[in-house]
């Protein structure tokens, strides 16, 4: 009854383009494009670092602060600088792309000055692969995990390192939902294993790679200050969610989607109507969590507390550049947005496909307009 009603409320702020909070009833906001607003970053402000990619997705940057790009459709990586033309560093044998398939996550080793490692999750003609290499030597690849089913649609992608050194995976159900609830199967699920492939010995089902499961289509990974993992996913009809990811953890689907008080699934902490979100790559930055949202076209801001407690969601950038598949904050602290205009299911311009660099700014009064959004209950540790 409570998750009725709570549901019903939702509906209604939604309609009336308020923001939601599961604890605190109906509150207006404003705001859509803000200076220094979302994590203290002058949204309004961008400089435009390059013009013309196809379909960009995974993005992670070098020790110079130069940034590795990967280009789903053309299986290529690129190395782009501000104010330098993009220079294509690698071409990966065995992408074979297709629908939402191709060249995705890429993920830079955080011992990189020492052993120059570069990762990437593609799709192959017959599974999700994740390979790594030399920069400067793509042509040898190793091949540290294999074998999750590759789909059209629903493949995941998205990978990167977590602060305890270990390589974490987002890997959809492939569009066949009873994997999520398999443990048998790598579909559906996050995995977590170490650098060379190898299943780390505190993994929650020994001898696997899955970190957490019940998943449907994870494609953003970002941990907080604290440690804490969140993760974006895809819902089917009702809502995308991000997910605060705990060891062993069931996230429910397909046998919930969004909120729920079924005791054996742990519930999302944030979920938007499709419309709003179809949340792709995520980012902490100044006490933030940045997603990208592809069909939502917008930059959700999402302010995180130190006791991991979710504050009301602000809708930034709202249809201003599109599409956007990643978010990722640079060395120098800039923040980082690629758009996904040119990806099969955006309309470009053109400029298209885009990497925007945000910087820090001044407070500016906003304007009206931000949108409904809904907080789940955020008791969960």
């Amino acid at each position: 009854m409570r998750l009725r009603a709570v549901l019903a409320v939702v509906t209604l702020a939604i309609g009336l383009g308020t923001a939601v909070s599961a604890e605190a009833g109906v509150r207006p906001r404003d705001g859509s494009v803000t200076a220094a607003g979302a994590g203290g970053f002058d949204l309004s402000q961008p400089e435009v670092v390059a013009t013309g990619l196809e379909a960009p997705w995974g993005l992670a940057f070098l020790p110079d602060g130069s940034a590795l790009v990967a280009q789903r459709d053309q299986g290529s990586v690129l190395r782009i600088r501000p104010d330098q033309p993009p220079v294509r560093v690698a071409q990966i044998p065995g992408v074979v792309a297709g629908g939402e398939g191709g060249l995705l996550g890429l993920a830079v080793s955080p011992r990189y000055r020492l052993d120059r490692w570069v990762y990437v999750c593609f799709t192959t003609a017959t599974d999700i692969r994740i390979t790594r290499f030399r920069f400067g030597a793509p042509q040898t690849q190793q091949v540290i995990l294999s074998g999750p089913a590759r789909a059209s649609v629903h493949n995941g992608g998205r990978i990167a390192f977590g602060p305890d050194g270990l390589l974490y995976a987002g890997i959809g159900d492939a569009g066949v939902p009873a994997n999520a609830q398999n443990l048998a199967s790598r579909n559906g699920k996050i995995l977590r294993i170490r650098p060379n492939g190898g299943i780390p010995a505190g993994n929650p089902f020994p001898g696997s790679p899955v970190f957490s499961y019940g998943h449907r289509n994870v494609q953003g990974l970002a941990w907080d200050a604290r440690g804490r993992l969140f993760a974006t996913e895809f819902g089917q009809n009702a809502w995308d969610e991000v997910n605060r990811i705990v060891a062993g953890g069931n996230y429910g689907w397909p046998v919930v989607e969004g909120p729920s008080s079924d005791p054996r699934f742990r519930a999302p902490v944030v979920v938007w109507p499709p419309a709003q979100a179809s949340p792709s790559g995520a980012a902490f930055a100044g006490g933030t969590l940045f997603v990208a949202a592809l069909r939502g076209a917008r930059l959700w801001a999402v302010p995180i507390g130190p006791a991991g407690t979710v504050g009301t969601p602000s809708a930034e950038l709202v249809g201003a550049y599109g599409r956007l598949r990643t978010v990722e904050v640079a060395p120098d602290g800039s923040l980082w947005v690629a758009t996904s205009n040119r990806d099969g299911n955006g309309t470009p311009g053109p400029q298209d496909d885009r990497i925007l660099r945000f910087t820090a700014g001044e407070r500016q009064p906003p304007p009206a307009g931000r949108v409904g959004v809904r907080l789940a209950d955020t008791a969960q540790p």
